[in-house]
């Protein structure tokens, strides 16, 4: 998918859920977290974040699965596909696994954060890296950087 204006689609491996986005996402990133390292059984986790009115499931439903807890993840409740996650505290966004897409993203991850736990060789080109998560404050400047490089 090129960061455009337009919809996309994906869903989990097996296809009883599927998920639209519209438009870009306000940044994307690659997380080193040792959650994300258990969830996916990989050295990280990479998602673009759209605003939470771009975002709809259009086919299934997702159960929660991960923690539990505040922060939601939500899954493929028959392959177990981790598909999205909505943020403790957070609700102007929906953190999307991109590789979902059918058509994923070609371009690196704008950010990495928990850069503190990344397996030593894990390396994503992202023009940004966190030792945990970026500070409230540093949001806004990384949102309108990443949306003046998509622009141009």
């Amino acid at each position: 998918m090129t960061l455009s204006t337009d919809s996309a689609e994906g869903g989990c491996r097996c296809g009883q859920v599927r998920f639209r986005v519209i438009g870009a996402p306000i940044f994307t990133s690659a997380c080193h977290c040792r959650g994300c390292q258990r969830m996916t059984a990989s050295a990280y986790s990479v998602s673009g974040a759209w605003p939470t009115e771009q975002f709809e499931v259009i086919k299934g439903e997702p159960v929660i699965g991960g923690l539990h807890g505040a922060t939601r993840h939500a899954f493929c409740g028959h392959c177990l596909s981790w598909m999205f996650t909505r943020p403790e505290g957070v609700d102007f966004f929906v953190n999307v696994r991109t590789t979902l897409l059918d058509e994923p993203p070609a371009e690196p991850p704008f950010l990495e954060t928990f850069a503190s736990e990344a397996l030593p060789w894990a390396r994503t080109g992202a023009p940004h890296r966190f030792e945990t998560f970026p500070p409230s404050e540093a949001f806004q400047p990384l949102i309108k950087e990443f949306a003046r490089l998509r622009v141009g």
